[in-house]
């Protein structure tokens, strides 16, 4: 979909307070500056985060975007309706080249609980209107709905699922990983560079293609989004600073610099997550007024390398209570944070299997996933125990397919229920997967659902309970399918585990 000289609309966004705006007769597809869209995130009670990035050429392989090389003034507003009538925040940044010419506002004096709208203008041009939210107050609950989704490989296939994501307006969208992919494969879509991406012109331009699809801008116009990354926005099951192997050659530290950094660039986060050098600290804290405490989890900057050469095996060294994919400081911190007992939900948002999945009739298991890190899983599962959470919820991306399962106090005995896993699929990766692929096994039977398609998980949250659909897709490799409930799951407040609704 090019711009035109005219106004447009994504998709039937407009009625649903997320129209594009008008630009200036004068403008063309090669000055517009705001080709990749907008977004928000990060949402408190009184502001969020407000992005763009300025980019009329975005996928020149510079990684600058087609922007010259000096300062740009950057007016932004926010209004209390979609028409700008009532603006209640405005002023003015600088977008620069060094941070690849991106906006990133922390806005703040708002009302809590109400949706606002945003905008910018830059270089006589006004960008989309996107919609956001702040978060409720403290002390009140109003229902949730979120939707939650991770892997979107650009190549292989279409974004239909973040269209559909957008057309169900929800109040909040999480991203648990793999929001761009590393490598140079191309199949219904080709990669740009045109190889795996190492240096920072190449994750500035891999983000920005993702970032040119309209059905992803579709998703970001719509609600205040909260990121966190897996493996692929830098390499593939890479562990802190190892790497999964040496190709291609290079050093590995600049690597990860790049990548964090042009993570930061394309995100729309806090100047707390501004990286420093090859460190960006990700896992944090967000409020949803005192109905749901969003505990975001970062599983690969501080994990030890995989067990046993990684892969799935049987592998005692796994068990070693030395092991961590948290690291000891992001431990303590989540322990702590299930100690507050903020609201009545705590969400746990992180990147790779929780509960224990055995793979084989021999226990074969993930040695990337908590698997791998089984004490770690033990100690923070027996912390919130101690600290009377019985309202936990961890919710999961990475494996490409959707899973459901309930935690146990002990996975060999299945002794007792403590807490519920929400394992979302894939945007794309993997294709159009299998419908008849559904099944699970008895070595698992805490596991309750598989189902290899496509799609994203959404939840309604209350008080008192959590309402779970599985949306999938049937295909992605051809464009615009419909969306449809594969299983839906209802998980009680203080009643841990998956019900039927």
């Amino acid at each position: 979909m090019p711009l035109r000289r005219r106004t447009f609309l994504l998709g039937g966004l407009a009625g649903a307070g997320a129209g594009l705006i008008a630009f200036s007769s004068a403008s063309s597809a090669a000055t517009y500056p705001f080709a990749l869209g907008v977004a928000s995130g990060e949402p408190a009670a009184d502001g969020f985060v407000i992005w763009t990035r300025l980019a009329p050429n975005p996928l020149n392989l510079d990684g600058f975007g087609g922007m010259p090389d000096q300062p740009v003034s950057v007016e932004w507003q926010v209004a209390n309706d979609e028409y700008f009538r009532d603006v209640v925040a405005n002023g003015a940044v600088t977008a620069v080249r060094a941070s690849a010419h991106s906006v990133h506002v922390e806005v703040t004096g708002l009302v809590p609980g109400r949706v606002y709208w945003y905008r910018f203008r830059a270089n006589g041009h006004t960008s989309q209107v996107g919609r956001t939210r702040t978060a409720p107050a403290v002390d009140t609950s109003p229902a949730l709905t979120m939707l939650f989704a991770s892997c979107a490989h650009y190549a292989s296939g279409y974004y239909t699922a973040y269209r559909r994501m957008a057309e169900e307006n929800p109040d909040l969208i999480l991203h648990l990983g793999d929001y761009i992919y590393e490598s140079g494969a191309s199949d219904v879509r080709a990669h740009l560079p045109a190889k795996e991406i190492t240096g920072l012109a190449d994750y500035r331009v891999r983000h920005a293609q993702y970032r040119s699809d309209v059905d992803l801008q579709a998703a970001h116009h719509v609600a205040p989004w909260v990121v966190v990354w897996d493996d692929h926005e830098v390499e593939n099951n890479y562990a802190a600073m190892v790497r999964e192997n040496d190709s291609p050659s290079g050093d590995f530290r600049a690597r990860r610099e790049a990548a964090y950094k042009a993570y930061y660039e394309h995100m729309p986060l806090r100047s707390a997550q501004l990286p420093s050098a090859e460190n960006l600290q990700l896992y944090r804290r967000l409020r949803w007024g005192s109905l749901a405490t969003l505990h975001m989890l970062d599983t690969r900057q501080y994990r030890m390398d995989q067990a046993c050469n990684d892969g799935s095996k049987v592998c005692p060294a796994a068990d070693d209570p030395a092991r961590t994919i948290t690291g000891a400081a992001q431990e303590s911190w989540l322990l702590d944070g299930l100690g507050q007992r903020l609201g009545t939900w705590d969400l746990i948002g992180q990147q790779v299997f929780f509960a224990q999945r055995l793979n084989n009739a021999e226990g074969a298991r993930s040695m990337d996933a908590w698997d791998g890190y089984t004490a770690n899983r033990k100690r923070i599962q027996d912390g919130w125990q101690a600290r009377g959470n019985t309202s936990t919820v961890v919710l999961t991306g990475d494996v490409h397919k959707h899973w459901a399962a309930n935690l146990m106090n002990n996975y060999t005995s299945q002794d007792k229920i403590v807490g519920t896993e929400l394992v979302t699929t894939s945007i794309t990766s993997g294709g159009d997967g299998n419908a008849a692929d559904d099944g699970t096994s008895s070595r698992n039977p805490h596991v309750k659902f598989n189902k290899n398609q496509r799609g994203y998980v959404r939840t309604r949250i209350t008080p008192t309970q959590m309402n779970v659909d599985f949306r999938v897709l049937d295909k992605v490799t051809v464009r615009d399918h419909p969306i449809k409930t594969a299983k839906s799951y209802l998980v009680q407040a203080g009643n841990p585990g998956l019900q039927n609704p």
